[in-house]
């Protein structure tokens, strides 16, 4: 069992102090808030890329770094990051190949009731299942999506750039959308 192997690597590694490399404190080093998506290809990939070490940023992923309502907690953990934490730039990060690219809706609806969710769970849902579980069909223009939303919030400092960048999950090679300076 996964938990199992887990709590048995992790008591070694306390024991073994393996967390001793790792250490910091809650304060981003290089000031920064990346939002991303949680895809593993990304992991480890993406802080490499980005010659990220740990503590130098403070991360967000969702499905797709997808932001679509300025008050969901993906923007509360931004907020919290630049008001709480001394973040003062956020990175929007996408990537290529995305699953939420060309996401579909009904076929995701469809999987869920293949894994026993009841046709009764979803109907009782405060918001229909197109209103909030949706993908995007251009990574560029949801990634601008996201830094509008971000960028125009009212408790965002003016002096905070927003940048838009996509990732290659292959290579790591970023490509600009849109420079916050």
């Amino acid at each position: 069992m996964l938990l199992d192997e887990i709590l048995d690597y992790n008591k070694k590694f306390v024991e073994e102090k393996g967390y001793e490399v790792y250490e910091t404190d809650k304060f981003p080093n290089k000031r920064a808030v990346i939002f991303t998506c949680m895809d593993t290809r990304l992991v480890e990939l993406l802080p490499k890329a980005l010659n990220l070490q740990n503590g130098d940023v403070k991360m967000v992923k969702n499905a797709g770094a997808i932001l679509n309502d300025p008050y969901d907690s993906t923007m509360k953990s931004i907020l919290v990051a630049i008001h709480a934490l001394q973040a003062d730039e956020v990175f929007v990060i996408a990537h290529h190949g995305c699953g939420m690219n060309g996401f579909d809706t009904d076929s995701f609806v469809d999987l869920m009731k293949d894994k026993g969710i009841e046709q009764t769970a979803i109907d009782s849902l405060d918001k229909e299942p197109k209103e909030w579980l949706t993908g995007f069909d251009d990574v560029s223009a949801s990634v601008e999506q996201s830094v509008r939303i971000i960028d125009n919030h009212p408790l965002l400092p003016e002096e905070v750039p927003v940048h838009g960048l996509i990732i290659d999950p292959a290579t790591g090679k970023l490509d600009l959308v849109k420079k916050g300076y």
